[in-house]
């Protein structure tokens, strides 16, 4: 009885220009596998204490609102940690997706521009979220009329 022959996966598909057997230069690829990694772990510590102080430490869910992040972001300290979360988790998961293209977009151009909404999103995210957390207002004046809620301060 003959053994059947089993093809490569994906044997035909890969684009010519596309080579994943041939060594690279650089060592960019080592060193996203190890960022994975490390920003995994971290990132496993850094959401795990952020959701014990907001929803364990704290009232639970139901006293998470606009006063609580004002409070929290008060604090430089957590200012940088939720900061560290958000890059962190976006180049994480962003590198990620780089590795699916990688894998499944056959054609040069379509690889490209995948990417190229990928990392315009990724920056995007990151920009506004920094600017998020450090303008943060919670006793804004509008048209020259504060605001005031309870957990600011007089004027």
């Amino acid at each position: 009885m003959a053994t059947p022959i089993i093809e490569t996966p994906r044997s035909g598909r890969v684009a010519p220009g596309y080579s994943r057997t041939t060594s690279s230069r650089s060592n960019f690829e080592m060193v996203a596998w190890l960022f994975m990694r490390i920003s995994g772990a971290i990132l496993v510590v850094l959401i795990f204490v952020h959701l014990y102080v907001n929803l364990v430490a704290g009232d639970g869910i139901s006293g998470i609102d606009f006063g609580f992040v004002a409070g929290k972001w008060a604090s430089p300290f957590w200012q940088i940690w939720d900061l560290t979360m958000l890059w962190l988790a976006m180049l994480h998961g962003t590198n990620g997706i780089r590795v699916i293209i990688n894998d499944y977009a056959d054609k040069n151009s379509t690889r490209m521009w995948l990417k190229g909404v990928l990392y315009t999103a990724t920056l995007v995210i990151v920009v506004l979220g920094t600017l998020v957390i450090f303008t943060f207002d919670p006793c804004p004046v509008i048209d020259g009329v504060a605001h005031v809620a309870d957990y600011c301060p007089t004027p």
